[in-house]
């Protein structure tokens, strides 16, 4: 089944102004799978590096760990609260994770993000596709997942994140 059927039968559907090829952006970690895939559900981790930057750290994390369950994040930033909701898809520890994501600006719009983790001898692979972009907020988003991404390995590295074996 394709990316876009299975999100069209989990309720996703691309915003109008989605003209944007999908989104791909990897990296290499040196984290078990397990350990890669929990840091996005774990709230307490993934508040260190899902949508938090160095200078607006989040706000606010809260995840529902389940298909159809839903993730909010939120951060001050620019004198505002702003928050970034989505509704989970498919989760299949610890190599596939996919969400809807929710847009607000530059044009609204419900997006979808899968992410994939590959063992590799040293760590794992992770690799993040996002469609539906509008084609207004395609750069930036690129620009996002690379820090988010690198924001994953350094709270990886510095070993607070839970292992499998404290879960």
């Amino acid at each position: 089944m394709s990316a876009l059927a299975l999100g069209a039968s989990m309720g996703w559907r691309p915003g109008r102004a989605a003209a944007t090829a999908p989104l791909r952006v990897a990296r290499h970690l040196r984290a078990a799978p397990a350990t890669a895939f929990a840091a996005w559900l774990d709230p307490a981790v993934a508040r260190r590096w899902l949508f938090a930057t160095a200078t607006a750290p989040l706000a606010a994390a809260d995840i529902d760990p389940r298909v159809q369950g839903a993730f909010r994040f939120a951060a001050h930033r620019d004198g505002r609260l702003r928050e970034h909701r989505g509704t989970y898809l498919e989760i299949a520890p610890p190599w596939r994770l996919a969400f809807t994501l929710h847009l607000a600006a530059p044009e609204p719009a419900v997006t979808r993000v899968a992410v994939a983790v590959a063992p590799r001898r040293r760590g794992c692979t992770l690799t993040v596709l996002h469609e539906g972009l509008p084609r207004a907020a395609a750069r930036g988003m690129r620009e996002r997942w690379i820090g988010m991404l690198y924001g994953l390995a350094a709270t990886l590295a510095d070993g607070t994140a839970p292992s499998r074996s404290e879960r």
